[in-house]
């Protein structure tokens, strides 16, 4: 008998490998959002490391771990791994998973080409990454890859190729799945779910997916061109070449702030509703303000080139300035939804809020940015980091956390620990302040980006930067640790433990294969709150019919 064990723990190998293949190859929605959401992470913690060795750099004046060519190499991976890799996909990855279920259908349009777009990211991520494998080094261009940095004098070698192709590869493959999520709204909703009758979070995602046809393919040949220039050269030559080429970067490179930015206004919006109970406050002023926002985030881009004297900053400024309004209108949206509300503090809420909060700096510091006389001053500063930073960090980080805890009791059936996730909360909010609002200061006194050394008298402030920064890192172990434990040690969620409105809640958690067994009436953005106004309604009937005597 003994020797039959190698025998079945070879089996049991076996059975594990065949089922983690199938579940790599498996074309269901979810799981292809599953895979986006791990590889996302991945490369997170890959992008933040990036920072927190060049936060330790930065804590004192002088050059104490790295070179000045290994520091552009940490803030080019660190920027490009962030937003190519990290806050896009997921952001597209949370919509995947979502979006079928919101809008009550049993599976995504085109399911292999979003399995195909995820291979295609990954793929693209581990090229990006490649480049520290050579003997150059990685791409060192900043995450822009501006004209003449990223040409083949500005970054010679085979790590800055790499780069490029990983980028083209990257976005392409954020492109097949954003497609297949506007087909999905577009074309697979239930019965009775009417475009007015799309979900909050639904909304957000067809003006995400709309940016994202409308801006990547620029960016995908952009790469290509730049690819050509490296190795054949004469497509981007002189000074209207290095303009050429920020005008294809930026007609990508602005859009995709909304792309990071809408879908966690939907999170949030789902979240504050939930836990406000009550329906969302101006849902057609929503509407019509994403649509706005979505048509005019592709007039904008010439608002990074002021300095270069090549765009219509008048134009420009004014579009951006433009753009306050229908931002202004969502935040109003957001927090009308909470007025006269019974407000519970969970986390979800907790993150919701923090989102509000935060990314409104943010949005203010860009208000600034799109003045061409202040922007003159603080272009290349610290001030644009700290802008940049506070949306994507402290405001569109908050955003995703605010989702992955609300959301999370439905993907996996099991709940978050609540305590754990509130002290998470806490350590991020304080890591992010910290970390980021001295940069305004440093930019304002004119600390310049993308350098490893700076002036003394910078110290202090650089300094509590990086100790923001290590807060930061105990933040996001602590989320981490919280997802491990939940999914260790289960504590069961139950189909609906927020009591929340949108179709997704209707199906059992985690979903099955088809996403429903039923649907119930759909009458309007929030069918389950509809479905229990009408339970109520019923009730009180009755009661009322029993006080009435015979």
């Amino acid at each position: 008998m003994a020797g039959d064990a190698p025998v079945a723990l070879d089996t049991d190998r076996g059975a594990a490998l065949e089922r983690g293949l199938a579940w790599l190859a498996a074309t269901d929605h979810k799981k292809t959002a599953a895979k986006i959401a791990l590889a996302s992470i991945f490369f997170f913690g890959l992008s933040g490391l990036l920072a927190l060795t060049m936060r330790a750099e930065l804590a004192q004046p002088g050059l104490q771990f790295v070179s000045d060519h290994t520091y552009d190499e940490l803030f080019t991976m660190h920027g490009s791994g962030m937003i190519y890799l990290f806050m896009t996909p997921a952001a597209l990855g949370l919509g995947l998973y979502l979006v079928p279920l919101q809008v009550g259908a049993s599976e995504i349009a085109a399911p292999r080409l979003a399995l195909f777009g995820f291979w295609i990211y990954l793929c693209g991520g581990l090229t990006m990454y490649s480049g520290f494998l050579t003997d150059n080094g990685s791409g060192d261009a900043t995450w822009t890859a501006t004209i003449p940095l990223s040409n083949s004098t500005g970054s010679p070698g085979v790590g800055m190729d790499l780069w490029v192709i990983g980028v083209a590869l990257a976005v392409l493959g954020s492109l097949l799945i954003a497609i297949t999520i506007l087909l999905t709204i577009l074309r697979h909703r239930a019965p009775g779910m009417t475009m007015l009758r799309l979900p909050v979070f639904s909304w957000t995602m067809l003006a995400t997916t709309f940016m994202v046809v409308a801006s990547f393919p620029v960016l995908v040949v952009a790469m290509g061109l730049l690819l050509a220039e490296r190795h054949l050269g004469g497509v981007f030559t002189g000074s209207t070449g290095s303009v050429a080429y920020q005008q294809l970067f930026w007609f990508y490179g602005h859009p995709v702030v909304y792309v990071m930015f809408f879908p966690f206004v939907g999170a949030v919006g789902e979240a504050v509703a939930t836990f406000s109970r009550k329906r969302f406050f101006g849902y057609r002023a929503l509407v019509v303000s994403l649509l706005f926002f979505t048509a005019l985030s592709m007039a904008v881009w010439g608002h990074h080139m002021f300095i270069t004297g090549a765009v219509k900053n008048q134009y420009y400024s004014l579009t951006s300035s433009i753009l306050a309004v229908p931002a202004g209108i969502e935040y109003l949206d957001l927090i009308g939804t909470m007025i006269g509300g019974t407000i519970l503090l969970r986390a979800p809420m907790l993150f919701a809020l923090g989102f509000i909060a935060q990314f409104l700096i943010g949005g203010l510091t860009g208000i600034i940015l799109a003045s061409p006389p202040l922007d003159y001053h603080v272009n290349g500063s610290y001030f644009v980091v700290a802008h940049f930073h506070y949306t994507l960090f402290a405001g569109s980080l908050f955003g995703l956390l605010a989702g992955v805890h609300y959301w999370f009791p439905k993907a996996t059936g099991a709940m978050l620990r609540e305590r754990l996730a509130k002290a998470s909360f806490w350590v991020l909010v304080l890591g992010a302040n910290l970390t980021f609002f001295p940069m305004f200061i440093l930019g304002y006194d004119g600390m310049p980006r993308r350098v490893a050394d700076y002036e003394p008298r910078l110290g202090d402030l650089n300094l509590l930067s990086s100790i923001g920064a290590g807060v930061i890192a105990i933040g996001v172990v602590m989320v981490l640790a919280n997802l491990v434990v939940s999914l260790h040690r289960k504590e069961p969620a139950g189909d609906d433990p927020w009591g929340a409105q949108t179709l997704e809640w209707w199906t059992t958690s985690p979903p099955p294969r088809d996403n429903f067994t039923s649907l119930p009436e759909i009458t309007s953005h929030a069918p389950l709150l509809d479905l229990r106004e009408r339970e109520d309604e019923e009730r009180g009937r009755r009661g009322r019919g029993a006080e009435i005597p015979a």
